[in-house]
């Protein structure tokens, strides 16, 4: 589940077969969890609760009274107060020179060049970019662009990819160490994923 709270400018985008549903919580409720943007792991209940909230064509809808939804909203943030964090969140820089050197990484992902030589390429000293990642994105380097590489093969499996097609797109440098570490970041393997959005487009 994506978090965001009010007054942050956000879209959205989706890959392979998708069904989205979309909580508005009020001001007393949503203060309860992060000010800040996150994606959160859903246990089976809130995604149940999620399912009925959401659900605007169910009669059992229509006959449930604000005050019941509000109670279900409630079950909903106490489980998420307890939910992880996922290594999903990629914040995005305001400075220039930071933003210049993302928009080489966003445009291809499998760039293996050092800070130091794509700091050459933008114009900024390696020192600078260093502290401007840590000043904006409160992340170093190396962690932003495993995030970014994360959320490229996510978009790349949804789309049909195979593991090892998209693990030398993102850069890795075998399927044996995305696997690794795609599993230990998100609980399951590529191919278990790629396989459980195949079955979902075969369901539709």
């Amino acid at each position: 589940m994506a978090w965001t709270p009010a007054g942050f400018s956000h879209h959205h985008e989706a890959h392979g077969h998708t069904d989205m549903r979309i909580l508005f919580l009020d001001d007393a409720t949503a203060k309860r969890l992060p000010k800040h943007p996150a994606v959160l792991a859903v246990s089976p209940l809130v995604r149940e609760v999620l399912l009925v909230l959401t659900d605007d064509a169910g009669s059992r809808g229509a006959q449930r009274s604000r005050v019941a939804q509000h109670r279900l909203a409630e079950v909903v943030v106490d489980e998420l107060r307890l939910a992880p964090d996922q290594p999903l969140h990629l914040p995005e820089p305001r400075d220039a020179r930071l933003r210049a050197l993302t928009a080489l990484l966003h445009k291809d992902p499998s760039l293996n060049e050092t800070l130091a030589r794509l700091g050459k390429r933008i114009g900024a000293s390696e020192r600078t970019l260093t502290r401007l990642f840590h000043d904006e994105v409160g992340m170093n380097f190396r962690q932003w662009r495993a995030q970014l590489r994360l959320h490229h093969a996510l978009k790349l499996l949804a789309d049909g990819s195979s593991v090892t097609d998209t693990a030398l797109a993102c850069g890795w440098s075998n399927p044996t160490s995305f696997i690794e570490t795609f599993t230990s970041l998100l609980g399951e393997t590529p191919g278990r994923f790629r396989s459980q959005l195949a079955a979902a487009e075969r369901a539709k």
